[in-house]
């Protein structure tokens, strides 16, 4: 998952050499989004059938070839190219592991390993700008030497991922393998609703620190150092890790609309920053709004997982997913648009706006319901 942000601080330098707009900036990582969709959409069940880990291995396979043509690009098309096998990758592996790893745990360890699944996702989404800025400020060759480290660590993890136990049984006869599009079994709708939209809220805040926070930084706030960059970004991610756990102290039925409530504070917070350009209020809110995309993230994805039945899990996750990416996708592209139109600082803060209404009324309607049932 960190080679999928390990680009997020470069955008920059790519952006002096090869010489494109914001909006490209914001289609370049949309790209990565797009492959991620189809992939769940085509492939998000194929795990159910031909097991985890060879999906597993084709996911770090396909990630592979992404880090090889950032290593070697020299123009827009590898930089679309190595963000759409990126995207693939990423789409395989996002319902695959944490299926897999909630399949590898013993029943009195389960909780802990839906925390180790999202962690490790949202960890990886942080680790990876962090990785790479650091390198690209300190370090020679800024745009090759991030994506060799990162081609070090994918290797080590094909070698310990075709270790794993397979966690599937094989069907006699295997089930013919197609696209199957968004499943989401009808026992599991009552869940899947608020867990998706509650997502969709979430990752539209994390699309806007990826793709377009950078740019932000740099030309309104006038921070150049990369590894600066990259800090506020993982602050984001980390945070959201920090989320995760609070999901486990006070359970998924109340944390999904608490998290939804934070981050419609974080997200407040973000659009002051933008206001005032202030670098230390944008940190306040990054880290506000990334504990509440933690918490709702973790407490929707556990109430989508237990509501599913087994032979469905990886299909119902992987929908939970694609419902999360069209979040950090589509409307990052339209801040892009708006950039062109209004301007960075007023984009940003229109979209800040945007994802404070949508998580508030996820988050009072969850309220809402919980208060009913009771």
């Amino acid at each position: 998952m960190a080679g999928t942000t390990l680009p997020t601080p470069l955008y920059g330098l790519y952006r002096e050499r090869i010489g494109f707009s914001e909006l490209v900036v914001t289609v370049v990582f949309a790209v990565y989004a797009i492959g991620v969709i189809a992939a769940l959409l085509i492939a998000g069940d194929f795990s159910d059938i031909l097991g985890r880990r060879p999906v597993l291995l084709s996911a770090l396979g396909l990630s592979l070839l992404s880090a090889v043509c950032f290593l070697f690009q020299n123009g827009l098309p590898l930089l679309f190219a190595g963000r759409l096998l990126s995207g693939f990758s990423a789409g395989l592996l996002s319902g695959c592991a944490t299926a897999a790893v909630l399949e590898l745990a013993p029943p009195a360890r389960r909780a802990r390993a839906a925390f180790a699944a999202t962690a490790a996702n949202m960890g990886g989404l942080g680790c990876g700008p962090l990785l790479s800025g650091i390198l690209a400020e300190y370090a020679p060759w800024p745009l090759r030497l991030p994506f060799l480290v990162h081609i070090a660590l994918l290797l080590a993890a094909l070698a310990v991922t075709s270790a794993l136990p397979e966690t599937v049984a094989r069907r006699t006869p295997r089930p013919r393998l197609r696209p199957q599009g968004m499943v989401v079994p009808p026992q599991a709708r009552a869940a899947f609703v608020p867990a998706a939209l509650a997502a969709f809220a979430g990752f539209s805040m994390l699309g806007l620190f990826t793709a377009v926070a950078p740019s932000f930084l740099e030309q309104t706030l006038g921070e150049h150092n990369l590894a600066v960059i990259a800090a506020v970004v993982f602050s984001v991610f980390g945070a959201s890790t920090a989320g995760q756990l609070l999901t486990g102290l006070w359970g998924a039925r109340r944390t999904l609309p608490a998290g939804c409530l934070v981050l419609t504070a974080g997200m407040a917070v973000v659009a002051s920053s933008l206001w005032t350009e202030s670098l230390p209020v944008l940190v306040v809110g990054a880290m506000v709004a990334g504990l509440g995309q933690g918490m709702s993230f973790r407490a929707g994805l556990a109430g989508v997982s237990a509501a599913a039945p087994d032979e469905h899990r990886g299909a119902t996750i992987s929908a939970f997913f694609v419902v999360a990416y069209v979040g950090i996708s589509v409307p990052v592209v339209g801040v892009g648009a708006l950039a062109v139109a209004l301007g960075l600082r007023d984009a940003g803060m229109l979209f800040s706006l945007y994802v404070v209404l949508m998580s508030a009324a996820v988050g009072l309607f969850l309220l809402r319901r919980s208060s009913r049932s009771a």
